[in-house]
């Protein structure tokens, strides 16, 4: 097992145990703040599968909020079918006189939790074949996607008798999974978005040690010479694209549950750069610290936003200007480098009390 897989498996679980225990066994969360933290853990897992591309492959996606919105929205449409007794109100009110087509099959739930995995993959993997076959990369790929977010967004938003337009999907019923039926401030849904979190993690910790991230760490730091080396960088750059966006699509239906709506706003730029600045803060070539940046940049804005109604973006901002200029890295780089000073400085005191021990030895032996 190398270093860095140990580092990263004791991470792992140490969150595991304050995310588990630590929240809301020993702060005594109320109903109110367990839904606050479902919140901010289920964006972890959002900020972690940028980790995925950006971190560890190079590939700074701009528009992953497109793909978390999608997702929020198949859940969102699931739900406002199940709390609707035949037509969805706001497409009454919008003149539909018969269901659509594409809402029909998101009457099942195994189709819907499904469909919120694979249809951001396949967006994501359609954007991806167009750009990484004709070899683009760096600024231009941010471009795109960001471009790609945007045209998304308006999409939604015209098509209001489709999509709820600029008000969103609202009066959603609660989900029901296997006769359950799911509370949202409840101790269990904390539970299973954090059970989420921790299998997100996992899954990104297995992708990053095994041989497949090793070769897109390959690309990150050389796309040609991975190429000369005779593999398909743009297969290899499309399947993580892919599965970053399944994973933002899995964020999104846990957010949509956690605040029981979908807005478009979740497809915004500000919504997307706040991913960025979320895995930016935590340390974009660590999949744990990503998600970690997420958690506590939230927490920051929740609380900065409850005392400076008025300053805290700013406030926010700054904060965010000075971990990029002294922190580079991010938390993780932050940690590293305080954990590689006190291993350095252990070692340098161990041979001078070896050389000490030697000396006093030296001296009795010639006062013998």
């Amino acid at each position: 097992m190398s270093k860095i897989l140990k580092y990263d498996l004791v991470a792992l679980l140490v969150l595991f145990i304050i995310v588990l225990f630590g929240f809301p066994t020993f702060l005594g969360f109320d109903g109110y703040e367990l839904n606050l933290y479902s919140r901010y853990l289920s964006l972890g897992i959002v900020s972690m599968a940028l980790a995925l591309s950006w971190g560890t492959t190079g590939i700074l996606n701009l528009g992953q909020a497109a793909t978390f919105g999608i997702g929020s929205y198949i859940m969102a449409m699931h739900l406002k079918i199940k709390g609707s007794a035949d037509l969805p109100d706001f497409m009454v009110w919008n003149n539909v006189d018969v269901l659509p087509w594409f809402w029909v099959p998101f009457h099942s739930l195994s189709f819907t939790l499904v469909a919120g995995l694979l249809i951001p993959a396949l967006v994501g993997g359609l954007i991806g074949v167009f750009m990484f076959r004709a070899r683009i990369s760096g600024v231009f790929v941010a471009v795109i996607t960001l471009a790609f977010l945007v045209a998304f967004q308006l999409l939604v938003v015209n098509y209001q008798g489709y999509t709820g337009g600029q008000n969103g999907l609202t009066g959603l019923a609660p989900l029901t999974l296997f006769g359950w039926t799911v509370d949202t401030y409840s101790i269990q849904f904390y539970y299973l978005v954090a059970g989420c979190l921790i299998a997100a993690l996992v899954i990104g910790l297995y992708l990053v040690h095994s041989k497949f991230g090793l070769i897109l760490r390959a690309i990150r730091e050389d796309a040609n010479r991975t190429r000369f080396f005779g593999y398909n960088v743009a297969s290899y750059e499309t399947v993580i694209f892919c599965i970053s966006a399944a994973l933002a699509g899995w964020s999104g239906m846990l957010y949509t549950l956690v605040l029981q709506f979908a807005s478009p706003t979740y497809m915004s730029v500000s919504f997307s750069l706040g991913i960025v600045i979320w895995c930016a803060v935590g340390g974009r070539n660590s999949v744990i610290a990503a998600a970690v940046g997420a958690i506590i940049v939230n927490i920051l804005q929740g609380k900065l936003s409850d005392v400076y109604v008025e300053g805290w973006h700013m406030m926010l901002g700054a904060t965010f200007v000075l971990v990029v200029l002294f922190m580079p890295r991010g938390l993780h780089g932050l940690v590293g480098t305080v954990w590689h000073r006190l291993s350095q400085r252990k070692a340098d005191k161990k041979p001078q009390t070896v050389l000490s021990k030697k000396a006093k030895t030296g001296q009795t032996e010639g006062g013998r």
